[in-house]
């Protein structure tokens, strides 16, 4: 696979990133490249036996680079508030906020500790909050951005707003993951027009990894079979989400996914979300929604 790498002497000395699910798959890989090239790399993972052993395994591989592990669990607004709260008393500085983390196709429909449905609530809503909660850091940074790991997945997601949590509706497994990143996309869209509205510097972009192999795959058995011989491993997934962090081109709104056979596999480049994604109605709806469900709220035209 040939395209876009890192550059080599990238230097992110004194930043600060956070990564959501850092513990495995393309949140591990992002982490470990923003860590090699100086960053301090703050993994931000639910269970802390697993997120050890990955920092455990960063510190062995880059014995020169600086990490840490910071209890965060999505499915909880009360831990997404004390990851927020322990961050902004610890780090006087944050420039990159990395949205990576997500379950995908659990067998049944599950409830996250505020009572959202699983993938809605974690996948989006989580980090709804969480970037809303961190913003005003991000925004006292140098050159900061805010980045949001969708799917090829979204392409096949509805957001039905009169049922969001699937409460009414026979819950379908992949038409929820796909809707969640559909959601993903559409926060991202509707965070950059309004961060550009309100003359904000910090830069928002999100990404997707193609097919990955990656733990979130463990409940959908045609992928674990077919992902050793079609998928892309976690490094060459992990591009980019890097690239939307790193690449020094990258407009605000932009999107990033693999260039080859059905965004699936390749290096990534500029890819086109689906006109439900740009809507620009369904990004204030989400928002609304999304403020509404949380209690966070932020770049809404009275903080403007």
């Amino acid at each position: 696979m040939s395209g876009w790498t890192l550059d080599p002497n990238l230097d992110l000395s004194g930043q600060v990133a956070i990564v959501t699910g850092a513990n495995s798959g393309i949140g591990f890989e992002t982490a470990r490249a923003l860590g090699k090239h100086g960053a301090h790399v703050v993994l931000a993972c639910r269970n802390p036996e697993k997120a050890e052993a990955a920092l455990a395994k960063l510190r062995l591989d880059h014995p020169q680079a600086s990490f840490e592990f910071r209890r965060l669990d999505l499915a909880s607004l009360e831990s997404v508030r004390a990851f927020a709260a322990s961050c902004l008393e610890a780090h006087p500085r944050l420039d990159l906020l990395i949205n990576n983390a997500g379950v995908m196709m659990p067998p049944r429909r599950a409830t996250t500790a505020d009572g959202f449905e699983l993938q809605f609530g974690v996948n989006h809503l989580g980090h709804f909050a969480l970037t809303g909660l961190l913003w005003e850091r991000l925004e006292e940074a140098p050159n900061p951005r805010v980045v949001t790991v969708s799917s090829i997945a979204h392409k096949q997601g509805k957001l039905d707003f009169s049922d969001l949590q699937w409460e009414r509706r026979r819950f379908k497994r992949i038409a929820s993951y796909g809707a969640s990143k559909l959601a993903n996309l559409v926060f991202s869209l509707e965070l950059a027009r309004r961060a550009r509205k309100a003359g904000s510097k910090v830069r928002v972009a999100a990404a997707h990894p193609g097919w990955t192999r990656t733990d979130l795959q463990r409940d959908t058995p045609l992928f674990r079979f077919l992902g050793p011989a079609l998928a892309m491993t976690p490094p060459q997934g992990a591009l980019p989400t890097l690239r939307a962090a790193l690449d020094p081109d990258v407009e605000a709104g932009a999107y990033y996914g693999p260039n080859g056979l059905l965004e699936m596999r390749g290096s990534p480049e500029l890819a086109q979300p689906t006109r439900r994604a740009r809507s620009e109605e369904d990004g204030q709806k989400l928002w609304e929604v999304s403020e509404e469900l949380t209690g966070v709220r932020f770049l809404t035209p009275a903080a403007v």
